[in-house]
């Protein structure tokens, strides 16, 4: 049973590094690299943010889970151990906050009209996502928290119980909490607004329905947050009630090892599902120059006539 736990860890790994890469590739291949944080829409940037997350979080999980298949033991020196502990808490947590990010931008737009800009080269989401994990990361790593966790370089199984708990279970869980709260209050924001606007300004119909793409937008990346995390924090929850990470369920070890590794994959479905019609995978084909017409800065300003298409599928410019 443990090497099925690893073999089908690296499997979902494998698939999701190359995801995570395709991801990456055709937003590049789309778009001029030089305009990254002019031209390109928040919604685009954070893709590929995600994407840079998984690439990384997926190369370091695939050694340490090759490691172990190879050796059949956990990895050593412990040293080695702590920094694929440290690797994961620090991307695990990015990603995590990247999306909550996404439901506060849509909630503030939706409700206050506001817009919140990311600073100058996404400095402001950069830092939150990356540095605060960081620190915790680190003050983890100072205290030893990370080890061995049966299957994989985590948090200790003995010695990490309360530093899971405060960097990934709770974190996790009131995320999830939150984001799944802002969608349902956003969509009910959405409704009303779109019913006054059919009653009273019919001529504003897309208008309404930018609303709702907007919506839409943001559920898949909730959805796919809660279908890849929702298992951790089961099997976090699992492990600070048992006496000893051997009691938690075989197929509950399963699942995490399936969905927790999949983020590439997630990713990839939100990215051609938001992208797939301001950015056609036909470009890749035929090396035709993307369509310029969706040039928007930070600034909120207004896309040009006939640009409808280009930053309404993702309401982050």
């Amino acid at each position: 049973m443990f090497s099925v736990i690893q073999i089908t860890a690296i499997v979902c790994l494998t698939v999701s590094l190359i995801c995570a890469l395709s991801t990456i590739i055709s937003s590049f291949w789309s778009h001029p690299a030089d305009g990254f944080y002019i031209e390109w829409t928040k919604g685009e940037r954070l893709a590929v943010y995600m994407s840079i997350c998984d690439l990384l979080l997926n190369i370091s999980l695939l050694v340490n889970h090759l490691h172990i298949l190879i050796t059949k033991t956990h990895t050593r020196p412990k040293e080695l151990c702590s920094f694929f502990g440290f690797i994961m808490t620090e991307f695990v947590l990015a990603q995590i906050l990247m999306v909550n990010v996404v439901a506060i931008n849509v909630f503030t737009t939706m409700f206050f009209n506001t817009n919140f800009s990311f600073a100058k080269s996404d400095r402001g989401i950069l830092l939150w996502s990356f540095g605060v994990p960081f620190i915790g990361a680190l003050i983890a790593a100072l205290l030893e928290q990370f080890g061995p966790m049966e299957i994989v370089c985590f948090f200790d199984a003995v010695n990490g119980r309360v530093a899971n708990l405060v960097l990934i279970t709770i974190p996790i869980t009131t995320i999830m909490v939150v984001n799944v709260l802002l969608y349902i209050l956003t969509f009910i924001k959405i409704r009303i607004d779109v019913r006054a606007i059919r009653q009273n300004l019919g001529n504003m119909a897309s208008t309404a329905g930018r609303h709702i793409r907007a919506a839409r937008n943001m559920s898949m990346f909730v959805v796919a947050f809660f279908v890849q995390w929702s298992s951790l924090v089961l099997t976090g929850v699992w492990f600070l009630l048992a006496d000893d990470v051997a009691d938690i369920p075989e197929v509950l070890k399963h699942i995490v090892g399936i969905f927790t590794n999949l983020g590439g994959v997630l990713n990839l479905i939100v990215y051609l599902a938001i992208f797939r019609k301001t950015r056609p995978m036909l470009n890749m084909a035929t090396g035709m120059e993307p369509p310029k017409s969706h040039k928007v800065s930070d600034n909120n300003k207004e896309p040009a006539n006939g640009s409808e298409q280009g930053n309404e599928e993702f309401e982050f410019n």
